[in-house]
């Protein structure tokens, strides 16, 4: 009988998270979505070198960039390395695109990147359709987590 390793397979690492997406928005739809990286660009995500909060996704001309994505600067690179806050390409099929681009103009939905992972050794980003929360939605879904935390510490202790 082989064991199996308990090791996580490269294809299930996160990168980075925007928490503060779940914060802001409501997120109606997630969408995976391909990323044109450079090779310097691609080491310094392996280091972890990533910073989501303020990025944003936008349709022009039929293809999708993301917008404020800082992948910090690869030290070993040299001089070929890459600017930071550069607007990348985003891969999605054609009828994904056209779907995006109908929500966002007809509903005003906003396209913002959820996570930063590895799908095998290609970098992908969970694109979410959302929509803005308003104060009192902050404050209902802050009031929920706090019985969610609430009722589990009681469980736990009749455990």
């Amino acid at each position: 009988m082989s064991k199996k390793s308990s090791k996580k397979s490269k294809s299930d690492w996160l990168i980075a998270n925007n928490k503060k997406a779940y914060h802001e928005y409501h997120v109606l739809e997630q969408f995976k979505a391909g990323i044109m990286l450079t090779g310097s660009e691609t080491k310094s995500i392996r280091a972890g070198k990533v910073s989501m909060s303020d990025a944003h996704a936008r349709i022009l001309n039929g293809e999708v960039f993301l917008h404020g994505l800082n992948i910090s600067i690869y030290e070993q690179a040299g001089t070929n390395n890459h600017d930071p806050d550069r607007v990348r390409k985003l891969l999605l099929k054609k009828d994904e695109i056209n779907k995006l681009k109908e929500k966002t103009k007809e509903l005003g939905l906003t396209l913002i990147p959820l996570k930063l992972f590895f799908d095998r050794c290609w970098v992908k980003v969970d694109l979410g359709l959302c929509k803005g929360k308003k104060l009192h939605d902050k404050r209902a879904t802050k009031t929920e987590q706090d019985t969610k935390r609430q009722i589990e510490r009681s469980m736990k202790q009749f455990r």
